[in-house]
């Protein structure tokens, strides 16, 4: 009964009015507060009020920690994502550096870090999230001790089993679709029987100048290229046997002045020769790109490129499955060669499915053109474009942050 009593009159001395028309001094523990209550409630208990600590660093640190990059599986802070975290008042800013500027989970990383700020509590008022982009060196680039292009973050081919199935559009888009994306990209065009980067390209310059005994790389749509076309008459059959082959891919791919890269896109000819044999021997490659069309004859030779590229001990992204479908001037989707034959092929392999490019009377025109930068200027085109692009920048990261480093090797049975 007295503790009652006691705070009885406790809550009465602390009601702000009655410590205004009161003739009862307040007590002297309440002078402190009697201009700070101004506008609370008659039976506000200020026995449990306090003021609200401002958010540190540490606990932003603490609820990052929380966040996994949806592909790598790890926390952001683990993975040195995170480079800033600032606390402005209410205001929280966080820097988070990509694995690439083609990220495909921007969006999500983006929504996860702000819910996570958040549950810090109502003193955060807003999250702002920056974002930059460092491609990574694949764990291949920094495990070579020879490395004869060091410069070279990562370097990814792309073959096929078969020709015909479009490799080289593949490629040529890949490599233009990361340069717009913000990525320093080089394409080397592989192809020494079928050179298509000429064309394709629109390179119409005079042919490749040397520099300090290294070929000086043409630059266009954002891309640095080489080619064997600009080296030989447009006519020419080259009529080459594997020596010579394998000294003209050395050549180009060694004795080309690339300098700093994120990413070099090969574009390797078809089936399993003599190219494909001499690029794992001379260079560090992160991964193989697959393309395939939706047919089982396409499909038969596609999973005769990927055993290919198991047995050299490089490792196969994905595929890709390019005409996948057509649409005609009336809107109706058409499966011309069976869509989705590719992706079948690529669940049994247990391979991602990298993209589906749809046969498109813009891509043979801007192909033949030369002007594959116009392919991202149709929405349709550009959704399906983009979505293979981040799709292979996506496995690409997984790759270098894995760790795991695969030589290749030959081996002859």
């Amino acid at each position: 009964m007295v503790a009652h009593n006691f705070r009885h009159a406790w809550g009465e001395l602390f009601n702000p009015a009655a410590c205004v028309r009161s003739a009862v001094p307040a007590p002297r523990l309440n002078r402190r507060c009697t201009t700070r209550t101004a506008n609370l409630p008659p039976n506000h208990d200020f026995r449990y009020h306090s003021h609200p600590m401002p958010v540190t660093t540490e606990q932003v640190y603490g609820q990052l920690r929380k966040v996994n990059d949806p592909e790598l599986h790890r926390d952001l802070v683990t993975l040195n994502m995170i480079k800033d975290v600032r606390v402005d008042g209410g205001t929280v800013h966080v820097h988070v550096e990509l694995t690439t500027p083609a990220c495909p989970l921007k969006d999500q990383i983006q929504n996860d870090v702000s819910t996570a700020v958040r549950e810090l509590g109502d003193e955060v008022t807003d999250v702002e999230v920056e974002f930059s982009a460092q491609v990574r060196p694949s764990p291949q680039q920094q495990a070579s001790e020879n490395n004869p292009l060091p410069n070279v973050k990562q370097i990814v081919a792309v073959g096929a089993g078969k020709g015909g199935v479009g490799k080289s559009t593949i490629a040529v888009n890949l490599a233009v679709g990361l340069a717009r994306s913000g990525a320093a990209v080089g394409l080397l065009d592989g192809d020494i029987y079928g050179p298509s980067l000429p064309t394709m390209l629109g390179l119409d310059q005079p042919p490749m100048a040397t520099q300090d005994n290294l070929f000086v790389p043409f630059e266009a749509h954002g891309i640095k290229s080489i080619t064997i076309g600009q080296l030989v008459e447009r006519e020419k059959a080259l009529i080459w046997r594997g020596p010579m082959a394998h000294g003209a891919f050395k050549q180009l791919a060694v004795q080309t002045d690339w300098g700093a890269l994120d990413y070099l896109i090969i574009d390797l000819p078809p089936g399993t020769g003599d190219v494909p044999l001499t690029m794992s021997q001379l260079l560090p490659l992160t991964g193989a790109v697959v393309v395939c069309t939706p047919q089982r004859v396409a499909q038969d030779d596609a999973r005769r490129a990927v055993r290919m590229f198991e047995q050299l001990n490089i490792p196969v992204l994905g595929v890709i499955e390019n005409m996948s479908y057509f649409i005609g001037d009336d809107g109706k989707e058409y499966d011309i060669f069976g869509r989705g034959g590719a992706k079948v092929m690529a669940n049994d392999m247990s391979l991602p499915l990298l993209g589906t490019i749809p046969i498109n009377i813009a891509i043979r025109v801007n192909s033949d053109a030369g002007k594959p930068s116009a392919n991202f200027d149709d929405p349709a085109l550009a959704d399906e474009l983009n979505q293979m692009v981040k799709s292979v920048a996506g496995q690409i990261s997984v790759r270098a942050m894995s760790g795991q480093t695969m030589q290749p090797t030959i081996s002859i049975t």
